[in-house]
């Protein structure tokens, strides 16, 4: 794996949000319950403020999560243009299992000027499940849906692009 440290951080709909040091990371937001609007904004300015470079969302209304993290990015930076090293990416996998978007924040999830190392889960949910969803993580790289061929071709264009990003390719 890439990275060296995994968080779960587990988030019931409407609770106070932790404190978080500020380091370069890629989030996975799993939404397992509907949210309040305010209060996705205030988890949106939280994964920004953390450090989130690169977010990915799964689940209810996962779209929404896309839209609000670009804005709290934007928020951030006062709308002015956003520097590479502070842009944030976002994607979010609707219609996908969860170990897709889990494969996916392994294997293209990259930043094209940052080495994301930290991935942090934050599992909106009304139940704390850590276990089930760390392993889940660990094992998307070799439970994936996708065919060994599509990886391959996945990574290979995903890492040459970070190389381009890098004036190495």
């Amino acid at each position: 794996m890439r990275e060296k440290e995994v968080e779960y951080l587990h988030l019931p709909s409407g609770s106070e949000l932790p404190e978080l040091a500020s380091k370069p990371s890629r989030v996975v937001v799993l939404v397992e319950q509907e949210v309040a609007r305010e209060w996705q904004d205030k988890v949106s300015d939280w994964i920004v403020d953390s450090g989130c470079l690169y977010m990915m969302a799964w689940g209810v209304e996962c779209s929404s999560w896309n839209d609000s993290v670009d804005w709290a990015a934007l928020r951030k930076h006062d709308f002015a243009e956003i520097s590479d090293d502070d842009f944030v990416m976002t994607t979010w996998h609707s219609d996908e299992p969860m170990s897709e978007a889990f494969w996916y924040c392994q294997f293209c999830a990259i930043h094209p000027t940052i080495d994301l190392d930290v991935v942090r889960l934050v599992h909106i949910a009304a139940d704390d499940n850590r276990g089930e969803i760390l392993k889940a993580y660990a094992s998307a790289k070799t439970d994936s849906e996708l065919e060994d061929n599509d990886r391959e071709t996945k990574v290979g264009f995903f890492g040459w692009l970070k190389q381009l990003g890098k004036g190495q390719a």
